[in-house]
């Protein structure tokens, strides 16, 4: 509240005979600013609390110069690529693409979305061992409470890791290239959390494969 303080020092008595002009001088009372900043300072502190950032769990590779440590190989015929480029543009083949060792594979053209990228993983995810179905069974017992929520992680690498099958999961290699998004990297991610796979790797398109996309693209 700002006041004006009229005291003249004299009490507006004369001086030989001369009249003095009264001084005024303005006085903020800051009362009422102090309470406004404790009120931010707590907003601003809840507001910080309540917003927790969030981030993407990965799993990064072990180091290839270990000499202890053996690289995956990964079974062609259980591999499914998938191929990201420019406006959103996703494509998917199976196997490997070697000019040398023949006719390179089909490449197919899909969307993101449940009738696109997800419908094509979730199919083929349920081709072997039913993948899919089973660990969203085990989603619905932890969701019951039929089984602790911290054991689900667990009951899913056992499961994917069963070296009693008699063949391979389904592998998934998401490949980039230079003209992909980080957003549709993002939303590839998304998808294997969502179609329940159980390997996949994040890697780099090979220049076959660029070509490829380049191909596709002329005849789209």
């Amino acid at each position: 509240m700002a006041q004006l303080n009229t005291d003249d020092g004299g009490g507006g008595k004369k001086k030989h005979g001369k009249k003095r002009a009264k001084k005024t001088s303005t006085h903020i009372d800051m009362t009422p600013m102090v309470d406004l900043g404790f009120l931010l300072l707590t907003f601003f502190i809840l507001t910080t609390t309540f917003n927790k950032p969030q981030a993407m769990q990965l799993t990064m590779p072990k180091k290839l110069d270990d000499p202890t440590v053996k690289p995956n190989t990964v079974a062609a015929d259980h591999t499914l690529n998938v191929l990201l480029t420019k406006d959103n543009t996703v494509y998917y083949y199976f196997g490997m693409a070697d000019p040398t060792k023949g006719a390179l594979p089909a490449l197919n053209k899909v969307t993101f979305g449940p009738d696109g990228l997800r419908k094509v993983l979730i199919e083929e995810n349920n081709k072997r061992h039913r993948a899919y179905d089973e660990i969203e069974k085990l989603k619905k017992e932890v969701a019951e409470g039929k089984l602790p929520k911290d054991s689900l992680g667990k009951k899913k690498i056992e499961f994917f890791t069963d070296k009693s099958r008699k063949t391979s999961v389904l592998t998934v290699l998401l490949k980039p290239d230079k003209d992909a998004k980080y957003k549709n990297i993002v939303d590839a991610l998304d998808e294997m959390a969502i179609c329940n796979i159980g390997i996949y790797a994040l890697l780099e398109s090979n220049e076959v494969e660029n070509q490829m996309i380049a191909n596709a693209a002329t005849y789209n």
